[in-house]
């Protein structure tokens, strides 16, 4: 069975939180246990995408919106869209660096990862994680 719940959220800093909040609960409502490493993954990574979002996306931009989609076999999908139209890309990141992890992190933990144009209306980044992921 598949499970989607999808949410606009205000470009704000806050949101970031509240992404978090709302991707934990849909999860733990569809059957995924507190201690479930999917679910602990999903909740990091919509945190990085609603951060990247928040931090660079258009700046007119009022809202972004966030879906979390539960599939049969445990695994799920997290999709972040906005306006912009800049794709993220991974950078070098020295030792020093403050900023600039959020991708390497999400191409670390999730299965796969990706961005779908909307054309005109921006772009989605979305991220797959495995029912098994994590250790």
């Amino acid at each position: 069975m598949l499970r989607r719940n999808a949410f606009r959220l205000p470009r704000h800093p806050a949101s970031v939180g509240l992404a978090r909040r709302r991707v934990r609960e849909h999860l733990a409502d569809w059957g995924h246990g507190p201690r479930d490493p999917a679910l602990e993954d999903a909740v990091l990574l919509v945190s990085e995408l609603a951060t990247n979002v928040v931090r660079h996306g258009p700046l007119l931009e009022r809202e972004f919106e966030v879906a979390v989609t539960a599939l049969a076999d445990g695994s799920c999908l997290i999709e972040v869209s906005d306006e912009g139209q800049v794709e993220p890309r991974l950078r070098l990141v020295r030792e020093w660096d403050e900023t600039g992890r959020g991708l390497h992190l999400v191409e670390n933990l999730a299965a796969a990862w990706g961005v779908w144009s909307r054309g005109r209306h921006g772009k989605t980044v979305w991220v797959l994680i495995l029912a098994n992921a994590g250790p």
